[in-house]
């Protein structure tokens, strides 16, 4: 009997014009790190109902860690360069690296936005953790 070869599932591909991830350059450099291509459509309604239930900032830091670990991408959430009055003082960005589709770079932060806005002591949590220079306490 013939074995399955071990493939990992990739994204499936986005309409020509609709996204420029880079897929194809990714797939064609060899030893690329395919981590952000295995965010299938599947997987990323996991990863938007994930981020949907976070209750706490350190449920939010432990899910910034898991996104780092498994797409390899960084999940920031920092306070603006100006003076925070309102929610939309703090930068979510998720990191732009090849692979990474387009509309999960906008839906990701737009899930922890509305997490945000449900939870006002997350952002406070946010705001305790970074000093008067914009750095993270260590």
């Amino acid at each position: 009997m013939l074995q399955q070869a071990n493939i990992p599932i990739l994204r499936t591909e986005c309409p020509p014009g609709a996204c420029v991830c880079g897929r194809e350059i990714l797939l064609a450099e060899p030893g690329a790190d395919l981590r952000p291509l295995r965010l299938t459509r599947m997987e990323e309604d996991r990863l938007l109902e994930r981020i949907d239930r976070v209750t706490s900032y350190e449920e939010l830091r432990t899910l910034q860690a898991r996104v780092r670990a498994n797409l390899g991408v960084e999940l920031r959430i920092v306070p603006g360069p100006n003076e925070v009055r309102t929610l939309r003082g703090i930068l979510i960005v998720l990191e732009d690296r090849p692979g990474l589709c387009k509309k999960v770079r906008q839906s990701v932060p737009a899930a922890v936005r509305k997490v945000l806005d449900r939870h006002p002591e997350i952002t406070y949590a946010i705001l305790d953790a970074h000093d008067l220079f914009g750095l993270e306490d260590q």
